[in-house]
């Protein structure tokens, strides 16, 4: 029974030498039961489903104890989806990054100098706000519908966004864009947890945030250097296309029985499951994050009536879950969960100050170094190739079992905050540019790791029935950290750039430049056409803002590392005792049946 004892788990735990075992100590499970137990039962403990692969085969854990994939593919079905998948995370990611170099050219057209943190946060809270639901739609109607619908809603948004002639209307294309975005990368990670196993589970994910992060990098270099050839009209309309040509190749790919997580056996129509749909907790969750993200995504002073409405919804759509809703959107198991809360706020904190970098390296670059926007984008390349790098030599030489991985989420949380100290002193305009490089790099590389630990920690922290919806809400809070960090950051570095442009055209003896400091708050390419004083103080005005933000994020990083020390190493108590229970009430019932 030994090895049932290192590696036994509900599906959830990725059992290991350096967890406790699951069930320790003596427990009421007789020898002879647990000989039986040992025969009968071993791949229902170590995690495998009663499911069947394309074969027919069923699906079991092997002899080390690694679980295998709930489904798979054909060689031929999987590239095609490998393919079609990637092209539609590297569009998703593009659409965050490509603000950074063309937002100068789109307030410009558009009059929204002061308006342009909207140009990210409206994307982002879409696809935050959306995130959860679009987990339990997938289980209603297939993945493979559901990105297939994600991929149209995408195109109508980047069509309208091409089209918009007012901030108003541009923005309404970009909230379009971002519902799009959210099930994109919501279902993406339901596919790649149904088609790997333990041993490459590290791995798949790791290419998954690569093809993510390589969306984001070239995203801002790509948009800067055809801007001036193309214009920003173009760089939106031609996403119509590629987004319904990776859509439609998916859904006809994915096999039509592919489904999130156990297949449904109730025999319910897809009427019937959508009339039990909790759609009381569908809306009050939306709103809720709708809400908080909106009030905190104002560019100057932060609206209290909105925090206090979403703060009421929540309220409300925790007492749905928990009192009312039959099939709840989020589990009452997940909602008590310290592991999930936990490494949900540590997520938001760390992964805002790694926002921090993805949008205002480029800036650095256009207006401290006055480099072309081409360049400026560039810059997001060496920190992103760190990113897949991390998260891939991670997944390929650790996340190859099953089991926690507490300590290792500790130290590369640690390492986080003393990249961007350095990045912070670093963004001023007579620095090295290798050393900058370098910085950018190993900020990129530990976050990368860092994200491809925690989610294998937090699948050992929670149920396996519950790993989608666990999934889908820390997809949430990521997408709360780039909302959080455009608003939260963005507001910080704007009030810090304002007040030093200010303060040091005073200093200078030129107090009326109300409008050129108006125009340089949204436009960091202006810096490249001033002469003389006002270049000299702009570029010490971005110099003082960029080092404060940094500086900050680096402070709320160091914070999220004691945050993610509480999530803990085991799985919780209660789980322990149901999977006792659970393996006597399945031994006897065997033997009761043989009796009979």
């Amino acid at each position: 029974m030994s090895r049932n004892r290192s590696n036994a788990s509900d599906g959830s735990t990725f059992g290991s030498t350096e967890s406790t075992p699951l069930i320790p100590g003596p427990t009421t499970v007789d020898a002879s039961l647990e000989a039986d137990l040992d025969v009968e039962t071993d791949g229902i403990l170590n995690g495998t489903p009663f499911s069947d692969d394309s074969n027919g085969k069923p699906i079991s854990s092997g002899d080390d104890g690694h679980t295998t994939a709930n489904q798979t593919l054909t060689l031929t079905r999987g590239t095609i989806c490998t393919i079609a998948l990637g092209s539609l995370i590297f569009l998703q990611a593009t659409n965050i990054s490509l603000i950074t170099t063309t937002q100068s050219a789109i307030a410009a057209d558009l009059d929204a100098f002061d308006k342009t943190s909207w140009f990210t946060s409206a994307y982002l809270i879409a696809m935050s706000a959306l995130s959860p639901l679009n987990g339990k739609l997938s289980s209603v109607f297939s993945p493979r519908i559901c990105i297939f619908a994600s991929t149209i809603i995408l195109a109508v948004g980047a069509v309208l966004c091409s089209l918009a002639e007012t901030f108003e209307a541009f923005v309404a294309g970009r909230v379009i864009t971002g519902m799009g975005a959210s099930g994109i990368f919501t279902i993406s990670i339901i596919i790649v947890l149904e088609l790997t196993g333990s041993k490459r589970r590290g791995v798949a994910i790791g290419l998954l945030n690569s093809g993510y992060t390589f969306g984001v990098a070239v995203g801002a270099t790509a948009a800067g250097a055809l801007l001036p050839r193309v214009g920003w009209r173009a760089l939106f309309w031609a996403q119509a296309p590629i987004s319904i040509i990776g859509g439609t190749v998916l859904l006809f790919s994915i096999p039509h029985d592919f489904t999130a997580g156990k297949k449904d056996t109730s025999g319910h129509t897809t009427l019937k499951r959508l009339a039990n749909l909790d759609y009381i907790g569908a809306v009050t969750l939306t709103t809720s994050i709708v809400l908080f993200l909106y009030a905190l995504s104002s560019p100057q002073q932060i609206p209290i009536l909105p925090i206090i409405l979403s703060v009421l919804v929540m309220v409300t759509f925790i007492l749905n879950e928990t009192s009312l809703a039959k099939d709840p959107i989020v589990p009452i198991s997940l909602l008590r969960s310290r592991g999930l809360l936990l490494t949900c706020l540590s997520t938001v904190g760390y992964m805002m100050a790694r926002w921090s970098v993805l949008f205002y390296s480029p800036t650095y670059a256009i207006a401290v170094r006055q480099w072309s926007p081409t360049a400026g984008g560039a810059t997001l390349i060496p920190t992103n190739t760190g990113f897949a790098i991390g998260g891939l030599l991670v997944g390929w030489l650790h996340i190859r079992r099953q089991g926690s991985f507490y300590i290792p989420c500790l130290v590369v949380y640690a390492l986080f905050p003393l990249t961007l100290v350095a990045i912070a002193f670093l963004s001023t305009e007579h620095s090295s540019p290798t050393l900058y490089v370098i910085a950018v790099f190993a900020c990129g590389a530990v976050t990368g790791a860092a994200l491809n630990y925690t989610l294998a920690h937090l699948l050992h922290m929670t149920s396996k029935s519950t790993h989608y919806i666990a999934t889908s809400l820390v997809a949430t809070f990521r997408g709360f950290a780039g909302s959080f960090g455009s608003a939260i950051g963005g507001g910080l570095f704007t009030r810090t750039l304002r007040t030093s442009l200010t303060e040091n055209f005073a200093k200078e003896g030129l107090p009326h430049k109300d409008a050129l400091i108006r125009q340089l708050l949204g436009s960091p390419a202006m810096v490249r056409e001033l002469k003389g004083v006002d270049k000299v103080v702009a570029i010490t005005g971005y110099e003082d803002a960029l080092r404060v933000l940094f500086l900050a994020g680096a402070g709320l990083a160091v914070m999220m590392v004691f945050v993610q020390a509480g999530t803990g190493w085991r799985k919780p108590k209660e789980e322990e005792s149901v999977l006792v229970a659970e393996r006597e009430a399945l031994v006897r019932n065997r033997r009761t049946s043989e009796e009979v």
